[in-house]
């Protein structure tokens, strides 16, 4: 009678523990996407940010900055020049054949040139812009970000610039397997394991990797 009830102990606590094991391989997939979706969706937001510094940048100087530090400075301090024109011409002028260099030239228009944050003008009040190089969810990490010159299939030279974190550090205290057979996914399709936007060795026109 005894070992009749102590095997059905085993079978009972067999049970319950394959139970878990069962419930536990279709909640952990679950939990990994959550926090996956969640990290990525920040980290996504970062990037598209980078790109709205970088091609405010480009438009002020020029070509993409390689470093965070100036990139960052430049939103922070520096302004763009706003041309605003007082003066129209009237229906009359038009039907006369009139341009806009000509009133220009007569004082019918006038040039009026403003200065305009940077900051104000890309991001919304009150944005954090120290922490546009800092990757979310991991700590103080910073993305990897490269700038330079690029020429194209016609020998077209372009200014380019990159910003990139890998899996593993954003996906950092995840379960192991499940980031590797992410990335293994990642790789497949964007030959990429991670996030990035913008690319130093092709032509994407800045676009992201989750395009």
């Amino acid at each position: 009678m005894k070992m009749k009830t102590a095997i059905q102990t085993v079978l009972i606590v067999a049970i319950l523990i394959l139970g878990y094991l069962i419930i536990e391989s279709i909640q952990k997939p679950q939990r990994f996407n959550k926090e996956k979706n969640k990290r990525w969706d920040k980290t996504i937001e970062r990037l598209v940010d980078i790109r709205t510094a970088q091609l405010a940048y480009k438009a002020e100087h020029g070509s993409f900055s390689g470093n965070f530090d100036t990139l960052i400075n430049f939103v922070k301090m520096d302004s763009f020049a706003v041309i605003r024109a007082i003066g129209t011409l009237s229906d009359s002028l038009l039907n006369a054949g009139w341009t806009e260099k000509q009133a220009l030239l007569k004082g019918l228009i006038i040039r009026d040139t403003s200065r305009v944050s940077v900051l104000d003008s890309i991001f919304y009040k009150g944005y954090q812009i120290d922490s546009l190089k800092y990757v979310p969810y991991t700590s103080g990490k910073e993305f990897k970000l490269g700038a330079g010159e690029f020429q194209t299939g016609s020998k077209v030279k372009i200014q380019v610039f990159e910003a990139s974190v890998l899996n593993n550090v954003l996906l950092h205290g995840l379960d192991r397997q499940l980031v590797i057979n992410f990335n293994a996914e990642r790789i497949k399709i964007t030959n990429f394991a991670g996030l990035k936007v913008g690319s130093l060795t092709e032509a994407t026109n800045n676009a992201g990797n989750w395009e």
